[in-house]
């Protein structure tokens, strides 16, 4: 390392005690060159100050004036600890750099300071830099500009958050070409086209790489007895005394579900096993309070807290150093994910990370065991950048109209070097444009859908109340509307679905952020309640898509049944599901992979068709609906669809011919799209999908902070919109999108192509059951639960148990 320009880097690492990685040397060598790219290290491995030291060094070397350096991150809590990570060198070291954070819990005085006078170093999220941008002077304010990190760049990549990223970073590069940008990740299986995605089309990313080595240890909590294990949910309470008895309240342990009310009903689980531990176990998730997630980060570093059961919330970058372990409730269906979880422990280079896995249902012992070996065989989700999608777009064209206007060519110049949208048409383009100025065809008579003009050269907003309007709608976040949870002080506890507080009467007890709360009245979008010592398991429920497995992961699931039917040596969780197995194998038969099992079952409820690809939830969708839009064309009648993570169910009335009416043209795939749509009430889908579009294109207005609109008004709103689109302009782009991502992301249209191609691969093994085998069961299931209370289920899923079991 000749380059004097690294001496004041080096000194700080030396003054620690440390010595630079391999990977972050030729991290900082690589920024000094003048080139972007991206890391790929394990976690907790020092991507951080390897991907800033370069930077920094470059600014201590020829310091300008403003903004020089551009943190973005996708968590608001996440830009705490970064800001505290950069600052530490600074202030250690004496160097004249200012570092702060811009994101939602920045104070609005503190906002219009940074406005007028940028600091150095910029800590930030994709929205608030897009907000940066809705200002006039954003050229100047970013004149000084000269590198962007994009921080656990996989978890932006493939949404459109990700393509709100790309957008801002367009734009920034027009403002400053030489602008340099480096990504960062852990977790990542298409790294060199992640890395382009990240820099842009006009220039060749680097990547950078380390040798360390990082181990995850899987260890599972297991059932005494997988015959009394149950077969489907997502709970897993039944083990609950067993995960306390494995752990220690001594040591430091993150325990991760997959869902914040799974999440509260845990805390509540285990505050109950351990009353006198209660002040040292926290429940954090998104919904909580930020000062109160604040007071768990703090207390689990300080070492106050031991345990935290907790969402997505804590999956990123956080620095925890003191969390030992790491505990994952139900499958994480991803193998990034469960990566991603099990790095939060032994956060250091080269260290050991160990996570304990607690099944939900019996059949996640064989995802636990799929997890161990995929990720021994180093197999890691690709993701990649969405197509275009349009709403974003204009959101973005409206936020730059805000700011300081835009001309076309340079700006559509910078659109087409993002790689969201480097296949934009120019008629495209155009439809966008007169679409923001006129409102489209459908919307022109209406003042409100004019928001862009043109003075001169250059678009600008058409008057200040839009633009004010627009930056309270800047994002692309959408879900139901979040009803704010005070106590009767003001105090704030956090937020739940308008949905759930909807029900809610005078004197009902929930549980929410760890405490029993009895409502009192709901005014302004907020539910008042007051503590309360009476008890209730009532917990909210909010709307979040259901997890499917990866396309990794389930041919590592395949290969798991395949272990067990071959007899080979089991490991602890195929040992512990082997019964069930062997049921299956005796009941109807165990499919290697290289075959696809069909089983057909007649009960009281009707034919059943069974089939079980092991592609993921999301794939059996638009598999069930296909193949049930295939058999009734040839024989009309009326069947019901279930499916989970292992196959899917048709339901038909009673003898009908499921097999006779079969044949290869089941696994076509020439004519995919016109069938799925065909296959699905396509417009009540494209009709939801069309409400989070409408709000991200700034059709519907949520309203003031004062007076939110309820989501009811929202849906009456867009519902409206998309009706007279739908009969005044069915080309709108808008609503090819929305048909687009119900065919592309709810139903995973181009891998379900892919899955037909390797069912016509396979040896077709039909089975005649005379009731539904274990792989059937949980299909049951899921078809009651979408029938019957809660209640209700638990009683009707006990009974068909024991029937079962009789048999």
């Amino acid at each position: 390392m000749d380059d004097r320009r690294l001496e004041p880097i080096l000194a700080w690492f030396a003054q620690q005690g440390w010595q630079p990685l391999a990977f972050q040397v030729e991290t900082w060598q690589a920024y000094l060159a003048g080139q972007s790219g991206m890391i790929q290290v394990p976690t907790g491995s020092g991507k951080t100050y390897a991907a800033v030291m370069g930077a920094i060094a470059a600014i201590l070397e020829t310091p300008g004036i403003g903004l020089q350096l551009l943190y973005i991150t996708p968590l608001r809590a996440l830009s705490r600890d970064i800001e505290q990570a950069i600052r530490r060198p600074i202030d250690e070291m004496g160097w004249n750099l200012r570092v702060e954070s811009r994101t939602g819990d920045t104070s609005a005085s503190k906002k219009t300071r940074q406005l007028k006078n940028m600091p150095d170093i910029l800590i930030t999220t994709p929205e608030s830099l897009a907000l940066m941008l809705s200002y006039k002077d954003a050229a100047t304010r970013f004149k000084s500009l000269q590198a962007v990190i994009l921080d656990e760049w996989h978890e932006l990549l493939s949404s459109k958050r990700g393509t709100q990223t790309e957008l801002c970073l367009s734009h920034l590069r027009g403002l400053q070409p030489n602008l340099q940008t480096w990504a960062i990740s852990a977790t990542l299986g298409n790294v060199e086209e992640a890395a382009q995605v990240a820099i842009g089309l006009n220039q060749q990313p680097v990547i950078v790489r380390s040798n360390l080595n990082r181990q995850t240890i899987i260890k599972s909590v297991l059932p005494t007895s997988v015959d009394t294990f149950p077969w489907a949910g997502h709970l897993g309470l039944r083990l609950y005394e067993e995960l306390v008895e494995a752990l220690d309240i001594n040591i430091s342990t993150l325990i991760f579900t997959n869902t914040r009310s799974q999440a509260e009903r845990w805390y509540q689980a285990l505050t109950f096993a351990l009353p006198d531990d209660i002040d040292r176990i926290a429940l954090h998730h998104g919904s909580i309070s930020v000062v109160e997630r604040e007071a768990i980060e703090a207390g689990l570093k300080a070492g106050d807290i031991k345990w935290v059961v907790c969402t997505s919330s804590l999956d990123l970058g956080v620095d925890f150093q003191p969390v030992e372990q790491v505990v994952q409730i139900g499958s994480a269906k991803n193998l990034a994910r469960l990566l991603q979880r099990a790095g939060r422990s032994a956060h250091v280079p080269e260290g050991t990370s160990e996570i304990l896995f607690l099944p939900t249902n019996a059949l996640e012992l064989l995802e636990i065991s799929a997890f161990r070996n995929g990720l021994k065989a180093g197999d890691i989700e690709a993701r990649r950048s969405l197509h275009k999608p349009y709403d974003v777009l204009i959101q973005h064209l409206i936020t730059l109209a805000c700011g300081d206007g835009f001309t076309v060519t340079e700006t559509l110049g910078d659109i087409r070097q993002s790689a969201s949208y480097a296949a934009l048409t120019d008629e495209e383009f155009v439809w966008i444009l007169e679409f923001i100025i006129q409102g489209g065809k459908c919307l022109s008579a209406y003042p409100n859908y004019k928001k862009v003009i043109l003075e001169g050269d250059r678009y600008v907003i058409a008057n200040p109340q839009i633009a004010r309007m627009h930056r309270m709608s800047i994002g692309t976040i959408t879900s139901n509307q979040a009803v704010r949870v005070r106590y009767m002080n003001q105090k704030d506890i956090g937020t739940v679905e308008e949905g759930f507080a909807s029900k809610l009467k005078k004197g009902d007890v929930f549980f929410f952020a760890g405490k029993q709360l009895e409502f009192f009245m709901m005014k302004d979008m907020t539910v008042y309640v007051k503590g309360t010592k009476k008890t209730s398991t009532v917990t909210p429920i909010w709307t979040g898509g259901n997890l499917s497995i990866s396309d990794s992961l389930s041919t590592h699931l395949r290969s798991e049944i395949a272990c067990v039917k071959q007899k080979a040596a089991l490991n602890r969780e195929l040992e512990c599901i082997a019964p069930i197995l062997l049921a299956q194998a005796r009941i109807s038969y165990l499919p290697s992979p290289g075959e696809l099992l069909i089983e057909i079952c007649k009960t009281r409820e009707g034919q059943h068709l069974y089939v079980f690809p092991f592609e993921g939830r999301f794939v059996h969708e638009g598999l069930g609906f296909l193949w049930g839009y295939r058999f009734a064309n040839q024989q009309k009648t009326t069947l019901t669809i279930s499916v989970n993570d292992y196959g899917f169910e048709i339901l038909a009335p009673a003898d009908y011919p499921f097999k006779d009416l079969f044949s290869s043209q089941f696994f076509a795939s020439d004519a995919l799209e016109d069938e799925l749509k065909a296959s699905i009430n396509i417009s009540e889908l494209t009709s939801r999908k069309f409400r989070g579009i409408a709000q991200v294109a700034g059709l519907v207005f949520q309203g003031y902070p004062s007076a939110k609109k309820t989501s009811g008004q929202l849906q009456v709103s867009s519902s409206l919109i998309y009706e007279v689109f739908s009969k005044y302009e069915p080309d709108n782009l808008l609503l090819k999108q929305a048909e687009q991502e119900v065919l592309n992301q709810q139903l995973e249209a181009h891998r379900l192509a892919k899955t037909l191609d390797r069912l016509n691969t396979l040896m077709t093994i039909w089975q005649e059951t005379k009731r539904p085998s274990p792989f059937a069961f949980p299909l049951l299931i899921e078809r009651l639960s979408s029938r019957l209370s809660n209640e209700g289920l638990l009683d009707r899923i006990e009974r068909l148990k024991k029937q079962w079991e009789k048999k």
